[in-house]
């Protein structure tokens, strides 16, 4: 009878793992790639360029757009033969990034799933949580070049626009860096010196700071209310959310392009005669505006778009949904300043 009753009960057991192996195999693999190209008209927020500034001068900031400091001299020269001009400035949106989880899946190019046939990389993961708190989870991400200004032709004879057009520049999924942590401290060796409570304490101030305006630029390894932009991968040991993930690793990309001086600063003094390199990132010159699922297009005090480490409470609600609507798209607007020569 005991031979019989554990007989049984090993192969009940064996039947729940098969149960449980299979179900989790089945949802590894119906992982859907949904997505949408962007539409210029129904999904920008096109506000988030203003305000356009002459010198420190403000001439367009309908909805009192946030903005940086300009340079505060209306005039400038560059080249070695100086070409006296104009400074400008504005916020060009020239970037876009995705947060998927599906590896190879393109949603900013209507759900593409691209398989080059490389072995697989690690496609999205949510742990489970651990007594109080709450779970982790892991995102691919890729970066796109989008000068949408310049190949809408929206200004004509305007040198100050990044010329190209829509194109895919990064992958995570190719990125051995972007799966694990110790090789990610390649590139930022200097989290070391922020893995403390101090500094990790200090990211509240850049959270409130990043809510009602611009976080604190000297604050560089705190994301706001997202947490800490190190390590420059995509894991995330507190999932609160899609769209709050999703943010963070918006930004952390954001800091891992600048870091492998794949993205330079254009804005301020420095840049009125053209990019130049910043490993560090200025957070303060990025504005983001969700675009996929849900484009966050109605403006909340007469803005749509977020500076990096705002929090999510507000704008975020309803953002997200099953199935279709669990992969994110942000349009990333920079700071621009340009001597515009006569």
């Amino acid at each position: 009878m005991k031979r019989t009753l554990g007989r049984r009960l090993l192969q009940a057991a064996a039947v729940i793992v098969l149960m449980l192996a299979g179900s989790t195999a089945s949802a590894a693999t119906a992982t859907t790639c949904t997505g949408r190209f962007p539409n210029p008209i129904t999904d920008i927020c096109w506000s988030c360029i203003l305000p356009i500034s002459i010198g420190s001068t403000r001439i367009g900031n309908l909805g009192d757009q946030e903005d940086l400091d300009n340079p505060s001299n209306p005039v400038c020269s560059c080249g070695a033969n100086p070409v006296i001009g104009l400074s400008v400035g504005f916020w060009e949106p020239a970037r876009h990034v995705e947060v998927v989880r599906k590896p190879f899946c393109l949603s900013a190019l209507g759900g593409i799933d691209l398989n080059p046939g490389l072995p697989a990389p690690e496609a999205a993961r949510f742990t489970r949580s651990e007594g109080d708190g709450d779970g982790g989870s892991f995102y691919q991400a890729h970066w796109y070049t989008n000068p949408i200004l310049h190949y809408l032709a929206v200004v004509t004879d305007f040198p100050c626009l990044e010329q190209g057009s829509f194109d895919l520049a990064y992958l995570t999924e190719v990125d051995p860096l972007w799966a694990d942590d110790e090789l990610s401290l390649i590139l930022h060796p200097d989290a070391m010196l922020f893995a403390n409570s101090v500094a990790v304490g200090s990211c509240a101030a850049d959270c409130v700071a990043a809510s009602v305006g611009f976080g604190i630029r000297e604050l560089f390894w705190c994301a706001g209310c997202q947490g800490s932009v190190y390590p420059l991968n995509g894991r995330v040991p507190y999932h609160m959310g899609g769209v709050r993930t999703a943010t963070l690793i918006a930004q952390r990309l954001a800091a891992k392009m600048h870091r492998e001086l794949i993205a330079w600063g254009w804005h301020g003094q420095a840049g009125l005669c053209g990019p130049y390199f910043a490993p560090v990132m200025d957070k303060t010159a990025y504005k983001t505006q969700l675009t996929y699922p849900i484009p966050n297009t109605t403006k909340e005090a007469g803005r749509c778009c977020q500076p990096f480490g705002r929090t999510t409470a507000i704008w975020g609600a309803g953002k997200e949904y099953p199935v279709q609507g669990e992969d994110f798209g942000f349009m990333l607007f920079r700071k621009r300043n340009c001597c515009v020569g006569y």
